[in-house]
């Protein structure tokens, strides 16, 4: 096997992912944890694991924590999200990463060059911490959110676009007596009603694709589907995609 050409750090708000790649994109080797508060000796941790594993090479550096990489070249999240989708689907489209303080569009030409996105990192109601914080004060585990989505005669309505609004409405709900897999069903809604409106910012030909933590979640993959009216397809290893495409931007020769 050979040896790593480039080395690929996406630091999150609530997990941190490190890629090893080889010369042709490959991934040989990877690390997702939590985010630590003292992202520089997690990272120089996650680092060392890679080296030991696949070797040594350059490191790009992604995410909100990008500039606290040791020895990682910054790089910017919309082209390293952009990158690493093309180098997993080789097609234009559109991209939608949900993580866990941001959403973003990403609207991919035919050779992988960023056309146009949008993004939401003003407020969390677009991105995963919104489930994140609701699901939690509903005790509704992970591993159970999509069956109990789906076991949803009807979706709950949560009309309000603020977190801790958002909360407060669905302990009211509860307390009324409206049925839990119904909300959960309603939270998904109208999260993708969300981030489908930030799409329509960035809209255009090709298939939409999805990354970021939030893809992991069968429930939210179903409710961007109904609210964009188009299948979504989601990115193998979804939350690798940021640190993918940062290590594919270092790999010496790249573009």
């Amino acid at each position: 096997m050979s040896g790593a050409a480039g080395l690929g750090v996406d630091v999150g708000s609530t997990t941190c992912k490190a890629v090893a790649v080889d010369r042709a994109g490959r991934i040989l080797a990877w690390r997702v944890e939590p985010t630590h508060p003292r992202i520089e000796p997690q990272v120089t941790r996650l680092l060392g694991a890679l080296r030991e594993e696949a070797g040594d090479a350059p490191v790009g550096a992604t995410g909100y924590g990008r500039k606290r990489v040791p020895s990682g070249r910054a790089l910017t999240e919309i082209t390293c999200h952009a990158r690493g989708a093309f180098a997993r689907t080789g097609a234009a489209g559109l991209l939608v990463d949900m993580g866990g303080q941001d959403t973003k569009v990403i609207r991919m030409g035919p050779a992988g060059e960023v056309l146009d996105f949008a993004m939401n990192d003003k407020c969390a109601a677009g991105t995963g911490r919104f489930l994140e914080v609701i699901l939690g004060r509903l005790q509704v585990p992970f591993a159970e959110v999509a069956d109990q989505a789906a076991r949803a005669e009807r979706a709950v309505a949560v009309s309000s676009t603020c977190t801790v609004f958002a909360e407060s409405e669905v302990i009211s709900l509860v307390a009324d007596g409206a049925p839990l897999e119904g909300i959960v069903k309603g939270l998904h809604q109208a999260l993708a009603a969300r981030v489908a409106a930030l799409a329509r910012g960035a809209t255009g030909p090709g298939e939409v694709f999805m990354s970021g933590g939030v893809a992991l979640n069968a429930a939210m993959v179903g409710a961007l589907r109904e609210a964009l009216g188009r299948p979504v397809r989601v990115l193998p290893e979804p939350q690798l995609v940021g640190a993918l495409g940062a290590a594919l931007s270092v790999v010496p020769g790249a573009a």
